[in-house]
């Protein structure tokens, strides 16, 4: 499993770098404030105006779960859950 953060919001990286160290964020960040990372996705995957959002891709690159909101460690964990029982 791997998490990577997407920030399309902030103008420099300065506020989000304050973010994740604040945080804990251990994981990597992109950096995309034009919105190039994000058009990759198939059309409709991804809301820029829902931030935050989440997706969880399974292990032949389909989207098997979005949250369009912030999650708490029950909710993601169960989303991750059956993703992680594929074989």
């Amino acid at each position: 499993m791997q998490f990577v953060g997407i920030n399309t919001r902030d103008t420099s990286t300065t506020p989000a770098v304050n973010f994740e160290k604040e945080h804990g964020v251990e994981y990597p960040s992109l950096y995309d404030p034009t919105g190039k990372l994000m058009l990759r996705f198939k059309k409709g995957t991804l809301n820029p105006q829902l931030i935050p959002s989440t997706l969880v891709i399974d292990r032949h690159g389909r989207v098997a779960a979005r949250a369009l909101e912030a999650l708490d460690d029950t909710a993601l964990t169960g989303m991750l859950k059956p993703v992680l029982a594929e074989k």
